[in-house]
């Protein structure tokens, strides 16, 4: 149980925090509100869980023997980042009252965590730190998930609520427009570490 509440504190305090998946959710709850971001919503909170067990039972593996495919996953995020960021920072003003281009789907937002860097960072590091070669690698590797699937939603809903307040302030268009390009140069800082992690002298 100590190991578990470790977990939770971990688990907790990486998916609180300023990160691609929130500022997605952040600015889908102001773009589009609750009801129409819950698939997002629920990409995000069932789709890193998944990715964390399947780390953990074998793609670690295979990405070692494979550090090509890893790069190739990650250039991908990279670019894939980058046009998300344009996508929200060029979002039309008027999706608040009418909305002119849908928010992510389930699918979109799960397969995201796949080229989601701080997900990466996050599913590889919880491995690293609370699994354990003697004989309970597997059970770790559930409890490490079930920490993720139980502290996701409360985390990550946080992000799509506070948007969802926000959404009234931000109804005229340069409020809006200001805070939707104001989310897509976070989306691309949080891209610069994953770069600098990248680049050839690093």
């Amino acid at each position: 149980m100590d190991v578990f509440f470790a977990v939770l504190f971990f688990a907790f305090s990486s998916t609180i925090t300023l990160a691609p998946n929130n500022i997605m959710i952040m600015s889908s709850g102001v773009n589009y509100g609750i009801k129409a971001s819950v698939p997002h919503l629920l990409g995000i909170c069932l789709g890193f869980p998944t990715m964390v067990l399947l780390v953990g039972i074998g793609f670690g593996v295979v990405f070692q023997q494979y550090p090509w495919l890893h790069l190739i996953i990650k250039i991908l995020g990279i670019i894939y980042l980058i046009w998300l960021a344009w996508r929200i920072a060029s979002s039309a003003p008027g999706s608040v009252d009418g909305v002119k281009r849908p928010p992510l789907t389930f699918w979109q937002a799960a397969l995201f965590q796949w080229v989601n860097g701080k997900a990466w960072v996050m599913a590889s590091g919880a491995i690293a730190a609370f699994t354990s070669l003697a004989g309970t690698f597997y059970y770790d590797v559930l409890q490490i998930t079930a920490a993720f699937l139980l502290l996701s939603f409360p985390c990550v809903g946080t992000w799509l609520v506070f948007g969802a307040i926000l959404r009234p302030l931000l109804a005229k268009p340069l409020p809006q427009r200001i805070f939707n390009i104001s989310m897509g140069l976070l989306l691309i800082a949080s891209v610069i570490p994953v770069i600098y992690e990248m680049w050839p002298w690093h």
